[in-house]
């Protein structure tokens, strides 16, 4: 199991859960200026997309700087503003960017984010949202998306010091709760024949 950086925490939970408030808040009581980093792409043609942002927007502070897309996650990552808090909301409008990456190029691009999440010194909050607790999508790209994102936030959630699931509006702290999933099921046996 890879050592834990105690910087990182990753929400999750399904929509409209709370996630995002409950990563407010985390943010807001850091004690140290918050950089928030908007991943979903503004798109005026979609008036209900529109006013999700403008919900998160005008929850924010003021004091709070935003980045929008579009944006290099990775970088940002690798160089955070010094001083700052990092507030990722989310990594799910995140991963449906690069559904157009081959599988090496998107295994390249994932690593590069867990090797900067491995060892920021600064907080980073990552927000993600759950897709796989429903059925399984009857299109190849929704499950290239839930599988994708899948992944990630395991990988995350192993790096992360503090994993968080929020549903019903309330946030239930796994890594007080819970046990990790070992990253093999039978570690010291070989794999059956």
């Amino acid at each position: 199991m890879p050592p834990t950086n105690p910087h990182l925490t990753l929400i999750t939970g399904p929509s409209r859960s709370g996630k995002s408030r409950w990563a407010e808040y985390l943010a807001a009581n850091l004690g140290v200026s918050i950089t928030y980093v908007a991943t979903g792409i503004p798109d005026p043609a979609d008036q209900e997309w529109q006013a999700r942002i403008t919900q998160h927007q005008q929850r924010r502070p003021a004091h709070w700087h935003t980045l929008e897309p579009p944006l290099d996650l990775v970088a940002l990552c690798q160089q955070p503003p010094p001083n700052s808090g990092l507030l990722i909301d989310s990594l799910g409008t995140w991963v449906a960017q690069f559904l157009a990456l081959d599988n090496p190029a998107w295994l390249n691009m994932q690593n590069q984010l867990l090797n900067a999440l491995k060892i920021t010194a600064n907080p980073v909050i990552l927000v993600a949202e759950e897709v796989g607790w429903g059925v399984v999508p009857a299109y190849p790209s929704g499950r290239l998306f839930r599988d994708r994102l899948g992944e990630l936030m395991q990988e995350i959630g192993a790096l992360a010091g503090c994993v968080y699931l929020v549903t019903g509006g309330w946030a239930l702290n796994l890594t007080q709760l819970g046990q990790p999933v070992p990253r093999a099921a039978f570690p010291d046996s070989a794999p059956p024949a």
